[in-house]
Protein backbone atom coordinates (compact mmCIF):
# COMPACT_ATOMS: atom_id res chain seq x y z
CA UNK A 1 0.00 0.00 0.00
CA UNK A 2 3.11 2.52 0.72
CA UNK A 3 4.26 2.06 -2.61
CA UNK A 4 0.82 3.00 -4.28
CA UNK A 5 0.76 5.81 -2.43
CA UNK A 6 3.90 6.72 -3.54
CA UNK A 7 3.52 6.37 -6.78
CA UNK A 8 0.43 8.78 -6.99
CA UNK A 9 2.48 11.19 -4.91
CA UNK A 10 4.16 14.07 -6.93
CA UNK A 11 7.72 13.85 -7.99
CA UNK A 12 9.99 16.49 -7.15
CA UNK A 13 13.75 17.03 -8.42
CA UNK A 14 16.61 19.12 -6.73
CA UNK A 15 18.87 19.57 -8.85
CA UNK A 16 21.01 22.10 -6.63
CA UNK A 17 21.53 21.97 -3.04
CA UNK A 18 19.21 23.61 -0.83
CA UNK A 19 18.88 24.07 2.75
CA UNK A 20 17.31 20.69 4.50
CA UNK A 21 14.52 22.75 5.48
CA UNK A 22 12.93 23.55 2.30
CA UNK A 23 13.85 19.87 1.77
CA UNK A 24 11.59 18.50 4.75
CA UNK A 25 9.19 20.89 3.33
CA UNK A 26 8.76 19.31 0.07
CA UNK A 27 9.23 15.68 1.46
CA UNK A 28 5.84 16.49 3.74
CA UNK A 29 3.75 16.83 0.30
CA UNK A 30 6.00 14.67 -2.16
CA UNK A 31 8.37 12.09 -3.24
CA UNK A 32 11.90 13.97 -3.82
CA UNK A 33 15.06 13.36 -5.26
CA UNK A 34 18.04 15.01 -4.83
CA UNK A 35 20.88 14.91 -7.80
CA UNK A 36 22.95 18.15 -8.14
CA UNK A 37 25.62 18.55 -10.48
CA UNK A 38 23.73 17.47 -13.49
CA UNK A 39 25.00 18.96 -16.96
CA UNK A 40 22.72 20.16 -19.19
CA UNK A 41 21.92 16.97 -21.19
CA UNK A 42 21.60 14.71 -18.11
CA UNK A 43 18.78 17.16 -16.80
CA UNK A 44 17.14 16.98 -20.03
CA UNK A 45 17.36 13.12 -19.72
CA UNK A 46 16.49 12.73 -16.21
CA UNK A 47 13.30 15.18 -15.91
CA UNK A 48 10.56 13.34 -17.60
CA UNK A 49 9.05 11.51 -14.48
CA UNK A 50 8.84 14.63 -12.72
CA UNK A 51 6.28 17.36 -11.73
CA UNK A 52 8.51 20.17 -10.27
CA UNK A 53 12.35 21.10 -10.57
CA UNK A 54 14.29 22.91 -7.59
CA UNK A 55 17.50 24.70 -8.67
CA UNK A 56 19.86 27.54 -7.54
CA UNK A 57 22.02 29.19 -9.92
CA UNK A 58 24.39 25.79 -10.71
CA UNK A 59 21.84 24.20 -13.13
CA UNK A 60 20.94 25.80 -16.44
CA UNK A 61 17.04 24.94 -17.30
CA UNK A 62 16.68 25.40 -20.81
CA UNK A 63 14.36 25.10 -23.46
CA UNK A 64 14.89 21.54 -24.34
CA UNK A 65 14.83 20.65 -21.00
CA UNK A 66 11.39 22.50 -20.37
CA UNK A 67 10.50 20.55 -23.35
CA UNK A 68 11.53 16.99 -21.83
CA UNK A 69 9.62 17.04 -18.96
CA UNK A 70 6.36 16.54 -19.99
CA UNK A 71 4.63 16.56 -16.56
CA UNK A 72 6.33 19.72 -15.31
CA UNK A 73 4.59 22.03 -13.82
CA UNK A 74 6.68 24.49 -11.94
CA UNK A 75 10.25 25.28 -11.32
CA UNK A 76 11.26 26.58 -8.42
CA UNK A 77 14.34 28.88 -7.95
CA UNK A 78 15.82 29.32 -4.25
CA UNK A 79 17.08 32.83 -4.63
CA UNK A 80 16.18 35.90 -6.50
CA UNK A 81 17.55 36.12 -10.64
CA UNK A 82 15.90 33.53 -12.75
CA UNK A 83 18.43 34.23 -15.25
CA UNK A 84 19.32 30.23 -15.34
CA UNK A 85 15.81 29.35 -16.44
CA UNK A 86 14.53 30.06 -19.52
CA UNK A 87 11.13 32.10 -18.43
CA UNK A 88 10.01 32.54 -22.10
CA UNK A 89 9.61 28.38 -22.87
CA UNK A 90 8.37 27.73 -19.44
CA UNK A 91 5.58 30.11 -20.12
CA UNK A 92 4.75 28.41 -23.80
CA UNK A 93 5.15 25.29 -22.03
CA UNK A 94 2.38 26.25 -19.16
CA UNK A 95 5.21 25.56 -16.88
CA UNK A 96 4.94 28.03 -13.51
CA UNK A 97 8.57 29.50 -12.72
CA UNK A 98 8.68 30.64 -9.46
CA UNK A 99 11.56 32.61 -7.04
CA UNK A 100 12.21 33.69 -3.83
CA UNK A 101 12.70 37.50 -4.04
CA UNK A 102 12.67 38.36 -0.56
CA UNK A 103 14.74 35.36 1.32
CA UNK A 104 17.96 37.28 0.90
CA UNK A 105 16.89 41.13 1.68
CA UNK A 106 18.29 41.01 5.40
CA UNK A 107 21.22 39.48 3.70
CA UNK A 108 21.88 41.84 1.25
CA UNK A 109 21.07 45.07 3.22
CA UNK A 110 23.46 43.84 5.99
CA UNK A 111 26.19 43.29 4.00
CA UNK A 112 26.04 46.48 2.29
CA UNK A 113 26.21 48.08 5.75
CA UNK A 114 29.00 45.59 6.38
CA UNK A 115 30.91 47.29 3.56
CA UNK A 116 29.82 50.88 4.07
CA UNK A 117 31.37 50.53 7.74
CA UNK A 118 34.35 48.55 6.65
CA UNK A 119 35.43 51.36 3.86
CA UNK A 120 34.86 54.24 6.62
CA UNK A 121 37.06 52.62 9.19
CA UNK A 122 39.80 50.98 6.50
CA UNK A 123 39.01 47.74 8.28
CA UNK A 124 40.10 44.90 5.78
CA UNK A 125 43.55 47.47 5.31
CA UNK A 126 44.09 47.66 9.12
CA UNK A 127 43.63 44.15 9.51
CA UNK A 128 46.28 43.00 6.68
CA UNK A 129 48.78 45.51 8.18
CA UNK A 130 48.39 44.23 11.31
CA UNK A 131 48.84 40.42 10.06
CA UNK A 132 52.01 41.31 8.39
CA UNK A 133 53.43 43.07 11.60
CA UNK A 134 52.97 47.09 11.54
CA UNK A 135 50.97 48.59 14.03
CA UNK A 136 49.65 52.32 11.83
CA UNK A 137 47.33 53.68 13.61
CA UNK A 138 48.10 57.24 11.90
CA UNK A 139 47.75 55.28 8.68
CA UNK A 140 44.04 53.96 8.78
CA UNK A 141 42.24 57.09 10.31
CA UNK A 142 38.47 56.74 9.16
CA UNK A 143 35.42 58.73 9.25
CA UNK A 144 32.37 58.45 11.16
CA UNK A 145 28.86 57.89 9.70
CA UNK A 146 26.62 60.11 12.32
CA UNK A 147 25.56 63.26 10.19
CA UNK A 148 26.85 62.26 7.00
CA UNK A 149 24.58 61.20 3.48
CA UNK A 150 23.73 57.93 2.45
CA UNK A 151 23.14 58.58 -1.31
CA UNK A 152 20.86 55.71 -2.58
CA UNK A 153 20.62 54.97 -6.50
CA UNK A 154 17.45 53.08 -6.45
CA UNK A 155 15.04 52.32 -3.29
CA UNK A 156 13.12 48.91 -3.30
CA UNK A 157 13.20 46.12 -0.97
CA UNK A 158 17.04 45.91 0.04
CA UNK A 159 17.70 49.59 -0.15
CA UNK A 160 14.78 50.65 2.42
CA UNK A 161 16.03 48.16 5.15
CA UNK A 162 19.79 49.94 4.50
CA UNK A 163 18.09 53.36 5.02
CA UNK A 164 16.38 51.49 8.36
CA UNK A 165 19.87 50.73 9.43
CA UNK A 166 21.26 53.92 8.53
CA UNK A 167 19.11 56.10 10.70
CA UNK A 168 20.52 54.39 13.69
CA UNK A 169 24.00 55.76 12.39
CA UNK A 170 21.96 59.00 12.58
CA UNK A 171 23.10 58.92 8.85
CA UNK A 172 20.51 61.32 6.37
CA UNK A 173 19.28 59.32 2.96
CA UNK A 174 18.98 60.63 -0.43
CA UNK A 175 17.42 58.71 -3.13
CA UNK A 176 16.96 58.54 -7.13
CA UNK A 177 14.61 56.51 -8.00
CA UNK A 178 12.33 58.14 -10.70
CA UNK A 179 9.68 55.30 -10.86
CA UNK A 180 8.65 55.96 -6.92
CA UNK A 181 6.24 58.59 -6.15
CA UNK A 182 8.08 61.40 -3.19
CA UNK A 183 5.50 60.13 -0.52
CA UNK A 184 6.65 56.40 -0.86
CA UNK A 185 10.63 57.76 -0.14
CA UNK A 186 9.40 59.53 2.73
CA UNK A 187 7.28 56.38 4.21
CA UNK A 188 10.99 54.49 3.85
CA UNK A 189 12.82 57.29 5.22
CA UNK A 190 14.64 58.51 2.29
CA UNK A 191 13.97 61.84 0.11
CA UNK A 192 13.75 61.00 -3.45
CA UNK A 193 15.20 63.62 -6.01
CA UNK A 194 17.25 63.64 -8.86
CA UNK A 195 20.41 61.76 -10.16
CA UNK A 196 22.54 65.00 -9.86
CA UNK A 197 22.45 65.54 -6.39
CA UNK A 198 22.19 62.19 -5.09
CA UNK A 199 25.77 62.18 -6.89
CA UNK A 200 26.96 65.98 -5.37
CA UNK A 201 25.74 65.40 -1.59
CA UNK A 202 26.16 61.44 -1.08
CA UNK A 203 29.45 60.72 1.32
CA UNK A 204 28.44 57.02 0.71
CA UNK A 205 26.80 55.92 -3.00
CA UNK A 206 24.75 52.41 -2.71
CA UNK A 207 24.02 51.12 -5.84
CA UNK A 208 21.04 49.32 -5.56
CA UNK A 209 19.33 49.08 -9.08
CA UNK A 210 18.63 46.14 -11.23
CA UNK A 211 20.79 45.83 -14.05
CA UNK A 212 19.20 46.51 -17.64
CA UNK A 213 20.13 48.49 -21.10
CA UNK A 214 19.35 51.63 -19.15
CA UNK A 215 21.36 50.81 -16.28
CA UNK A 216 24.83 49.39 -17.52
CA UNK A 217 27.45 51.64 -16.99
CA UNK A 218 25.35 54.55 -15.57
CA UNK A 219 27.61 55.57 -12.89
CA UNK A 220 30.72 56.50 -15.55
CA UNK A 221 33.85 58.49 -15.38
CA UNK A 222 31.41 61.34 -16.12
CA UNK A 223 29.06 60.91 -13.01
CA UNK A 224 32.24 60.16 -11.08
CA UNK A 225 33.86 63.25 -11.23
CA UNK A 226 30.51 64.96 -10.00
CA UNK A 227 31.01 63.47 -6.31
CA UNK A 228 33.01 64.80 -3.35
CA UNK A 229 36.46 63.32 -3.85
CA UNK A 230 36.03 62.64 0.39
CA UNK A 231 32.87 60.27 -1.16
CA UNK A 232 32.86 56.02 -1.30
CA UNK A 233 31.28 54.05 -3.28
CA UNK A 234 29.23 50.65 -2.19
CA UNK A 235 27.70 48.12 -4.30
CA UNK A 236 26.25 44.84 -3.71
CA UNK A 237 23.92 44.99 -6.08
CA UNK A 238 24.45 44.08 -9.53
CA UNK A 239 27.85 44.25 -11.44
CA UNK A 240 27.95 46.37 -14.31
CA UNK A 241 26.07 49.60 -12.78
CA UNK A 242 29.19 51.52 -12.13
CA UNK A 243 31.93 51.59 -14.62
CA UNK A 244 34.88 49.52 -13.37
CA UNK A 245 37.54 50.89 -15.15
CA UNK A 246 36.28 54.61 -14.26
CA UNK A 247 36.08 53.99 -10.54
CA UNK A 248 39.67 52.01 -10.67
CA UNK A 249 40.95 55.40 -12.24
CA UNK A 250 39.11 58.17 -10.24
CA UNK A 251 40.48 55.84 -6.75
CA UNK A 252 43.97 55.78 -7.96
CA UNK A 253 44.07 59.33 -8.84
CA UNK A 254 42.59 60.30 -5.45
CA UNK A 255 39.09 61.92 -6.96
CA UNK A 256 37.41 59.76 -4.53
CA UNK A 257 38.04 58.15 -1.06
CA UNK A 258 37.41 54.43 -1.78
CA UNK A 259 34.85 52.25 -2.76
CA UNK A 260 33.64 48.50 -1.45
CA UNK A 261 32.06 46.19 -4.18
CA UNK A 262 30.55 42.68 -3.95
CA UNK A 263 29.62 42.11 -7.85
CA UNK A 264 31.27 42.27 -10.91
CA UNK A 265 30.69 42.81 -14.13
CA UNK A 266 32.61 39.37 -14.94
CA UNK A 267 32.65 36.85 -11.97
CA UNK A 268 34.84 35.31 -10.70
CA UNK A 269 36.35 38.65 -10.54
CA UNK A 270 40.18 37.50 -9.21
CA UNK A 271 42.12 38.87 -12.32
CA UNK A 272 40.04 42.30 -11.97
CA UNK A 273 42.06 45.83 -10.59
CA UNK A 274 39.53 46.68 -8.66
CA UNK A 275 39.92 43.75 -6.13
CA UNK A 276 44.24 44.72 -6.22
CA UNK A 277 43.51 48.72 -5.47
CA UNK A 278 44.68 49.59 -1.91
CA UNK A 279 41.59 51.67 -1.02
CA UNK A 280 39.01 48.81 -2.66
CA UNK A 281 37.63 46.48 -0.23
CA UNK A 282 36.41 43.46 -2.54
CA UNK A 283 34.14 40.18 -1.72
CA UNK A 284 33.19 37.64 -4.05
CA UNK A 285 29.35 37.86 -4.26
CA UNK A 286 28.66 37.54 -0.81
CA UNK A 287 25.30 39.45 -0.58
CA UNK A 288 23.04 36.43 -0.03
CA UNK A 289 25.41 34.37 1.71
CA UNK A 290 24.30 33.38 5.41
CA UNK A 291 23.04 30.45 7.03
CA UNK A 292 19.59 32.79 7.11
CA UNK A 293 19.04 33.95 3.69
CA UNK A 294 20.05 30.06 2.90
CA UNK A 295 16.87 28.61 4.72
CA UNK A 296 14.67 31.54 3.87
CA UNK A 297 15.17 30.66 -0.16
CA UNK A 298 14.95 27.26 0.52
CA UNK A 299 11.81 27.47 2.40
CA UNK A 300 10.16 29.69 0.05
CA UNK A 301 10.65 28.52 -2.85
CA UNK A 302 9.37 24.83 -1.57
CA UNK A 303 6.01 26.32 0.20
CA UNK A 304 5.44 27.64 -3.62
CA UNK A 305 6.13 24.58 -5.14
CA UNK A 306 4.04 22.65 -2.56
CA UNK A 307 1.12 25.58 -3.43
CA UNK A 308 1.15 25.22 -6.98
CA UNK A 309 1.49 21.22 -6.30
CA UNK A 310 -2.35 22.07 -4.59
CA UNK A 311 -3.31 23.89 -7.36
CA UNK A 312 -3.08 27.06 -5.42
CA UNK A 313 -1.74 30.55 -6.58
CA UNK A 314 1.57 30.65 -5.31
CA UNK A 315 3.16 34.03 -3.83
CA UNK A 316 5.78 34.79 -6.39
CA UNK A 317 5.59 33.37 -10.00
CA UNK A 318 7.45 35.42 -12.32
CA UNK A 319 5.40 34.06 -15.24
CA UNK A 320 1.54 32.74 -15.69
CA UNK A 321 -0.40 31.25 -18.74
CA UNK A 322 -2.92 33.68 -20.01
CA UNK A 323 -6.08 31.13 -20.12
CA UNK A 324 -9.86 31.13 -20.13
CA UNK A 325 -12.58 31.90 -22.41
CA UNK A 326 -12.76 35.89 -21.39
CA UNK A 327 -8.67 35.93 -22.22
CA UNK A 328 -8.77 34.47 -25.93
CA UNK A 329 -9.77 38.01 -27.39
CA UNK A 330 -7.49 39.53 -25.62
CA UNK A 331 -4.51 36.84 -25.68
CA UNK A 332 -3.33 38.95 -28.85
CA UNK A 333 -3.12 42.53 -27.68
CA UNK A 334 -0.64 41.87 -24.41
CA UNK A 335 2.33 42.81 -26.72
CA UNK A 336 1.12 45.65 -27.13
CA UNK A 337 0.11 46.35 -23.40
CA UNK A 338 3.71 45.86 -22.21
CA UNK A 339 5.61 47.34 -25.37
CA UNK A 340 3.44 50.71 -24.79
CA UNK A 341 4.06 50.60 -21.06
CA UNK A 342 7.92 50.11 -21.65
CA UNK A 343 8.07 52.77 -24.12
CA UNK A 344 6.04 55.02 -21.66
CA UNK A 345 8.95 54.60 -18.94
CA UNK A 346 12.03 54.71 -21.16
CA UNK A 347 10.61 58.19 -23.14
CA UNK A 348 9.49 60.15 -19.98
CA UNK A 349 11.29 61.80 -17.62
CA UNK A 350 10.83 62.97 -13.76
CA UNK A 351 9.07 60.90 -10.57
CA UNK A 352 6.28 58.89 -12.02
CA UNK A 353 3.05 59.32 -10.02
CA UNK A 354 -0.37 58.12 -11.74
CA UNK A 355 -0.47 55.34 -15.14
CA UNK A 356 -3.67 56.03 -16.99
CA UNK A 357 -4.79 52.74 -19.47
CA UNK A 358 -7.70 53.57 -22.48
CA UNK A 359 -9.22 50.94 -24.49
CA UNK A 360 -10.93 51.94 -27.08
CA UNK A 361 -12.93 50.50 -29.97
CA UNK A 362 -13.21 46.76 -29.67
CA UNK A 363 -11.10 46.81 -26.86
CA UNK A 364 -13.57 48.92 -24.23
CA UNK A 365 -16.07 46.05 -24.08
CA UNK A 366 -13.74 43.41 -23.80
CA UNK A 367 -12.38 41.68 -20.18
CA UNK A 368 -9.33 43.97 -19.78
CA UNK A 369 -7.43 43.10 -15.95
CA UNK A 370 -4.82 40.56 -17.96
CA UNK A 371 -3.91 44.14 -20.48
CA UNK A 372 -3.59 46.09 -17.42
CA UNK A 373 -1.31 43.81 -16.21
CA UNK A 374 0.87 43.58 -19.15
CA UNK A 375 0.92 47.47 -19.22
CA UNK A 376 2.01 47.34 -15.85
CA UNK A 377 4.75 44.64 -16.37
CA UNK A 378 5.91 46.94 -18.81
CA UNK A 379 6.59 50.17 -17.30
CA UNK A 380 7.47 48.96 -14.27
CA UNK A 381 9.73 46.03 -15.75
CA UNK A 382 12.96 48.69 -16.79
CA UNK A 383 13.34 49.98 -13.39
CA UNK A 384 12.45 46.71 -11.23
CA UNK A 385 15.50 44.64 -9.45
CA UNK A 386 13.31 41.28 -10.47
CA UNK A 387 11.53 40.19 -13.14
CA UNK A 388 7.69 41.70 -13.69
CA UNK A 389 5.27 39.77 -15.13
CA UNK A 390 1.61 39.76 -15.58
CA UNK A 391 1.57 37.60 -12.08
CA UNK A 392 3.32 40.28 -9.93
CA UNK A 393 3.00 43.33 -11.81
CA UNK A 394 0.10 44.39 -9.31
CA UNK A 395 2.30 43.95 -6.66
CA UNK A 396 4.99 45.91 -7.64
CA UNK A 397 2.86 48.72 -8.46
CA UNK A 398 1.10 48.32 -5.21
CA UNK A 399 4.47 48.26 -3.07
CA UNK A 400 5.49 51.49 -5.39
CA UNK A 401 2.33 53.43 -4.77
CA UNK A 402 1.49 53.45 -8.37
CA UNK A 403 -1.96 54.94 -9.03
CA UNK A 404 -3.77 53.56 -12.33
CA UNK A 405 -6.52 54.96 -13.55
CA UNK A 406 -8.69 52.97 -16.42
CA UNK A 407 -11.16 54.47 -18.88
CA UNK A 408 -12.92 53.23 -21.60
CA UNK A 409 -14.25 54.61 -24.93
CA UNK A 410 -16.48 52.18 -27.29
CA UNK A 411 -15.80 54.48 -30.43
CA UNK A 412 -13.00 53.26 -32.66
CA UNK A 413 -10.38 55.50 -33.61
CA UNK A 414 -9.78 56.39 -37.47
CA UNK A 415 -9.07 53.27 -38.97
CA UNK A 416 -8.07 51.30 -35.53
CA UNK A 417 -11.12 49.17 -34.33
CA UNK A 418 -8.83 48.63 -31.31
CA UNK A 419 -6.51 51.31 -29.74
CA UNK A 420 -4.86 50.94 -26.61
CA UNK A 421 -2.78 54.19 -25.25
CA UNK A 422 -0.64 54.04 -21.90
CA UNK A 423 0.07 57.88 -20.36
CA UNK A 424 2.60 57.94 -17.44
CA UNK A 425 1.93 60.83 -15.54
CA UNK A 426 4.99 62.19 -14.00
CA UNK A 427 6.17 65.48 -12.00
CA UNK A 428 8.72 66.28 -15.04
CA UNK A 429 7.99 65.31 -18.51
CA UNK A 430 5.27 62.60 -18.77
CA UNK A 431 4.51 60.52 -22.19
CA UNK A 432 1.49 59.43 -24.03
CA UNK A 433 1.85 56.49 -26.47
CA UNK A 434 -1.13 54.36 -28.16
CA UNK A 435 -0.91 51.13 -30.28
CA UNK A 436 -3.01 48.45 -31.59
CA UNK A 437 -2.64 45.10 -33.68
CA UNK A 438 -1.88 44.57 -36.93
CA UNK A 439 -1.98 40.73 -38.28
CA UNK A 440 -0.19 39.56 -35.42
CA UNK A 441 2.66 42.24 -34.95
CA UNK A 442 2.26 45.16 -32.39
CA UNK A 443 1.94 49.03 -34.38
CA UNK A 444 2.60 52.07 -32.06
CA UNK A 445 0.72 54.66 -34.16
CA UNK A 446 0.59 58.15 -31.69
CA UNK A 447 3.29 59.17 -28.95
CA UNK A 448 2.30 62.19 -27.58
CA UNK A 449 -0.15 63.02 -30.29
CA UNK A 450 2.02 62.79 -33.33
CA UNK A 451 0.59 60.32 -35.53
CA UNK A 452 3.60 57.64 -36.65
CA UNK A 453 3.54 54.25 -37.99
CA UNK A 454 6.29 51.95 -35.58
CA UNK A 455 6.49 48.22 -35.77
CA UNK A 456 9.11 47.41 -33.39
CA UNK A 457 10.82 44.46 -33.99
CA UNK A 458 14.36 44.97 -31.48
CA UNK A 459 16.73 47.01 -32.08
CA UNK A 460 17.23 50.30 -31.03
CA UNK A 461 15.37 53.74 -31.28
CA UNK A 462 15.67 57.35 -31.85
CA UNK A 463 12.61 59.27 -30.62
CA UNK A 464 13.81 62.96 -31.75
CA UNK A 465 11.71 66.34 -30.78
CA UNK A 466 12.70 68.54 -33.26
CA UNK A 467 11.71 71.95 -35.18
CA UNK A 468 10.73 70.81 -38.25
CA UNK A 469 13.24 72.70 -41.80
CA UNK A 470 15.18 71.79 -44.21
CA UNK A 471 18.43 69.85 -43.15
CA UNK A 472 17.11 68.49 -40.16
CA UNK A 473 16.83 64.64 -41.50
CA UNK A 474 19.93 64.76 -43.47
CA UNK A 475 22.39 66.14 -40.73
CA UNK A 476 20.80 63.73 -38.45
CA UNK A 477 21.83 60.79 -40.83
CA UNK A 478 25.27 62.16 -41.72
CA UNK A 479 25.69 62.27 -38.03
CA UNK A 480 25.02 58.49 -37.66
CA UNK A 481 26.73 57.56 -41.41
CA UNK A 482 29.83 58.55 -40.10
CA UNK A 483 29.45 56.51 -36.65
CA UNK A 484 28.78 54.04 -39.08
CA UNK A 485 25.45 53.26 -37.26
CA UNK A 486 23.30 51.68 -39.88
CA UNK A 487 19.58 52.90 -39.92
CA UNK A 488 16.92 50.62 -40.75
CA UNK A 489 13.52 52.71 -40.58
CA UNK A 490 12.68 56.54 -40.54
CA UNK A 491 9.48 58.36 -39.81
CA UNK A 492 8.71 62.17 -38.70
CA UNK A 493 5.25 62.96 -37.15
CA UNK A 494 3.90 66.37 -37.22
CA UNK A 495 1.28 68.52 -37.08
CA UNK A 496 2.34 71.44 -39.25
CA UNK A 497 4.77 72.35 -41.88
CA UNK A 498 8.00 73.81 -40.38
CA UNK A 499 6.04 72.91 -36.92
CA UNK A 500 7.20 71.02 -33.80
CA UNK A 501 7.66 67.42 -34.88
CA UNK A 502 8.47 64.02 -34.17
CA UNK A 503 11.62 62.36 -35.55
CA UNK A 504 11.79 58.18 -34.90
CA UNK A 505 14.65 56.12 -36.46
CA UNK A 506 15.57 52.58 -36.42
CA UNK A 507 19.32 51.89 -35.83
CA UNK A 508 20.46 48.57 -36.30
CA UNK A 509 23.36 48.84 -33.90
CA UNK A 510 23.71 50.87 -30.22
CA UNK A 511 24.57 54.44 -29.76
CA UNK A 512 27.81 55.13 -28.76
CA UNK A 513 27.84 57.98 -26.36
CA UNK A 514 30.38 59.81 -28.16
CA UNK A 515 27.72 60.04 -30.72
CA UNK A 516 24.67 60.25 -28.24
CA UNK A 517 26.19 63.35 -27.45
CA UNK A 518 26.86 65.10 -31.02
CA UNK A 519 23.17 63.99 -31.43
CA UNK A 520 21.94 66.27 -28.90
CA UNK A 521 23.89 69.22 -30.03
CA UNK A 522 22.25 69.38 -33.42
CA UNK A 523 20.87 72.77 -33.90
CA UNK A 524 16.87 72.76 -33.26
CA UNK A 525 16.73 68.96 -31.92
CA UNK A 526 15.12 69.79 -28.58
CA UNK A 527 15.41 66.43 -27.37
CA UNK A 528 16.41 62.76 -28.47
CA UNK A 529 15.75 59.62 -26.21
CA UNK A 530 17.42 56.32 -27.30
CA UNK A 531 15.62 53.43 -26.60
CA UNK A 532 15.69 49.43 -26.96
CA UNK A 533 12.54 47.66 -27.85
Amino acid sequence: MEQDKDATRPRVLVADKIAPEGLALLEQAATVDVRTGLDEATLRQAIGPYDALVVRSESRVTASVIAAGPRLQVIGRAGVGVDNIDVDAATKHGVIVVNAPTGNTIAAAEHTLAMLLASARHIPQANAALRAGHWERSRFIGTELRGKTLGLIGLGRVASEVVRRARAFEMRAIAYDPFLPPEAGERLGARLTDLEEVLREADFLSIHSVLTDVTRGMIGAEQLARMKPTARIINCARGGIVDEAALNTAVLEGRLAGAAIDVFAAEPATDNPLVQADRVIATPHLGASTTEAQVNVAVDVAEQIVAVLRGETPRYAVNVPISGPAAAAVRPYLPVAEVLGRLATLLSDGQLRSLEIRYAGDLAGMETDALRLAALAGILGPVSASRVTLVNAAEVARQRGLRVVERRDPEAHGPYVSLLTVRAITDGDGVEVAGTLVGQDVQIVQVDGYWVDVRPNGGYWIFGRHTDRPGMIGRIGTLLGQADVNISFMQVGRREVRGEALLVLGVDEPIPDAVYRELLAVPHLHQAKVVRL
